[in-house]
């Protein structure tokens, strides 16, 4: 179907009727002014906007822009022109956060009830300040329980969260509240993370005297420890703490060296277990021998958050001459209990149990491989293979009804969603269909209406929202919209005819783009399979693509040419190796090749320990695609592991690294 001709359907399905609407170009216009804050031409352009499908979208962008000089009026102007809009309610957001900025406490406690999308970090901060600041400190523990835990999460020193936390530590708060350990907690994370603006934000809640000592030792922490401090108070004792977890950042030795020989006889055991703790996770970063070791230091894993305790296990993984599973246990014994419910620490902790109880262990260890096993992800296909059985396509859930059908197609958020898709604010659409999906009333949609939904997008072929929607499906499992095969005649015949598995090729560009055709990552790679520049005029002359220019990545043909082309190379570089020829083509080749060092492990334990979160992700989730797109082009069961194999040194025998490959 034209674009022309879908525009046209979804502008009737939106205003009711055929009349002739305003040009979609006045839209992008105000989209364009709206990044560039040209209130002026906002405005100039919003009477042209009135009676296009978008409407909300302009309205949305004029008042917006001048938010923090509108009146109170006009925002409720605005939100009983468009109810029930994605853009009603984000413009609530908006106005939500400034009132809580301004500490308009009783204009954000009248209309925050009235707020559906509830998935602002900030805005329920502020709320819960509120009720806080209403009922009194004595009845509110599970309000400050939520304020630690969305405080303790947030990465910068935003407004919200800080300003909740500092009004609930304190002396005569009462211990059921916020205290001054969890302060220094979050002290501890932002400095590891190297966040020192929500470091020293926490310091100053706990001991605003601390501030200038923590910004000395931010400025040089082995300067600072050498510098002749001591631990006389509570204050000094985190701030070399600090010194020392930031002196990990670069030299995990010397801290350990410091920790264990000067600073640990004057640090009691949580601060010394935490400290333990971050100097093991960069070891574990740095795929060091030593990681396990520092972790083992540790008194008690209490002391320590889930992050650190999942780099616990990741450390232990990679113990020589096999894992250390009496450690990994006992890591995944000490996280939260919704840490607990993750489908990675399920596994391994079932792993554990096999390898540290045998065969008494065996029934609880099965509970838990049945409680996730799925053709879902990756460690649920492990766990169908733990239990003996292979990845197979699931069933195929019913159709959509006709009702179920034409009412996705009705829905004026979907549609107006594809609109914006449709003429190039792929951004705005995205947000608007997932608040349609998901946000826009109490628990989302059904199953049935997910997949009405997904397949909606499907026809449409907006691939990333036909993925997306039909994920979110709790107990339906729609494979062919999870796992879609567009232009497959065209990757099946280039993969094949380089020698390339096409469910391998299918598996990376499920992952790297969603099949969106015009897809363009922060940092320049384009197309189908997401090829940077540069990349991509080296692998041209290697497969003899003549005349290439960068521009053409955004050619379907020659953007699958290209990347199934360097893919190639990089499997051959790798021997093969799916897990590793993944992380190559996401982290770049040198990266994995230094990641491969070590004890020889496999594959599934290898991906846990890659040290870059997006790279591990990327990693499990590629080779967990290409399993389940090769039961469905195959038709045969198809085994994970079998995909994921061992990781370890390059064999002598095998070629040196292609040195050139970028």
């Amino acid at each position: 179907m034209k674009l022309r001709t879908i525009l046209a359907l979804i502008a009737v399905a939106l205003t009711g009727c055929a009349k002739a609407q305003p040009r979609d170009e006045v839209i992008l216009q105000m989209s364009q002014a709206f990044r560039q804050g040209n209130r002026l031409q906002l405005a100039q352009l919003l009477p042209q906007a009135r009676g296009h499908a978008l409407e909300p979208w302009a309205a949305y962008w004029e008042l917006r822009a001048r938010l923090d000089t509108a009146t109170a009026q006009e925002v409720q102007e605005f939100l009983l022109r468009y109810p029930g809009s994605y853009q009603e309610d984000r413009l609530r957001n908006d106005w939500l956060l400034l009132l809580g900025q301004r500490r308009q406490w009783d204009a954000f406690a009248e209309e925050y009830p009235r707020f559906r999308m509830n998935d602002d970090r900030d805005v329920r901060c502020y709320a819960l300040l509120v009720q806080f600041l209403r009922d009194g400190p004595a009845t509110q523990p599970a309000v400050a329980e939520e304020v630690r835990r969305l405080w303790l999460a947030q990465r910068e020193a935003d407004d919200a969260c800080t300003l909740a936390a500092s009004r609930m530590i304190g002396p005569g708060i009462g211990s059921r509240l916020l205290t001054q350990a969890d302060a220094w907690r979050k002290a501890r994370q932002a400095t590891e993370a190297n966040r020192p603006r929500a470091a020293a934000a926490a310091v100053e809640i706990v001991a605003p005297d601390a501030v200038a000592q923590y910004n000395e030792m931010n400025a040089g922490p082995a300067r600072f420890l050498a510098g002749g401090v001591v631990a006389a108070s509570r204050a000094r004792r985190e701030i070399i703490g600090l010194a020392l977890i930031k002196l990990a950042t670069t030299e995990p030795e010397s801290a350990a060296l410091q920790l264990d020989s000067k600073w640990g006889p004057q640090l009691n055991a949580e601060e010394r277990d935490w400290i333990w703790a971050a100097i093991g996770r960069q070891a574990a970063q740095r795929m060091s021998s030593d990681a396990a070791g520092y972790f083992a230091k540790i008194e008690r894993d209490s002391h320590l958050s889930d992050d650190l305790l999942g780099w616990k296990v990741r450390a232990a993984l990679r113990a020589s001459p096999r894992p250390a599973w009496p450690m990994i246990l006992q890591a995944v014994n000490a996280m939260s209990d919704e840490a607990k419910q993750e489908p990675t620490w399920i596994y391994w902790k079932a792993r554990a149990l096999l390898a540290t109880g045998g065969e008494a262990q065996r029934p609880q260890a099965q509970r838990m491989f049945i409680s996730i096993a799925s053709a879902r992800g990756f460690y649920e296909q492990l766990a169908l293979e733990e239990l003996g059985q292979k990845v197979t396509v699931p069933a195929k859930p019913a159709p959509p009804s006709d009702i179920e059908t034409q009412s996705a197609r009705l829905n004026p958020i979907l549609t107006r969603a594809l609109y914006a898709i449709a003429i190039g604010l792929r951004s705005e659409g995205v947000r608007e269909w997932n608040y349609g999906t998901n946000l826009s009333k109490p628990g989302g949609l059904t199953d049935r209406e997910l997949l009405a939904a997904a397949r909606f997008a499907c026809e449409r072929e907006v691939w990333d929202r036909c993925i997306n929607t039909s994920e979110r499906t709790r107990a339906e499992f729609d494979a062919e919209q999870r796992f879609p095969m567009p232009f497959r005649d065209s990757v099946v015949r280039r993969a094949t005819s380089i020698g390339l598995d096409p469910a391998y090729v299918y598996g990376l560009i499920r992952q790297e783009s969603r099949f969106v055709m015009d897809a363009r990552s922060s940092v320049g790679a384009s197309g189908l399979m997401q090829v940077m520049p540069a990349t991509a005029r080296w692998t041209a002359r290697k497969i003899g693509l003549t005349a290439f220019t960068p521009e053409q990545l955004g050619e379907r043909e020659t953007n699958i040419a290209i990347g199934t082309g360097y893919l190639k190379l990089v499997l051959d570089d790798f021997a093969g190796s799916q897990p590793m020829a993944a992380a190559a083509y996401n982290a770049g080749p040198s990266r994995p090749r230094a990641w491969r060092n070590g004890p020889p492990m496999e594959g599934a334990a290898w991906a846990e320990t890659v040290p870059f979160n997006e790279t591990r992700d990327y990693v499990k989730k590629v080779v967990s695609n290409a399993t389940l797109y090769s039961a469905m082009l195959t038709g045969q069961p198809q085994s994970l592991k079998a995909r994921m194999g061992a990781v370890g040194p390059r064999d002598a025998a095998q070629p040196a690294p292609n040195g050139e490959l970028p």
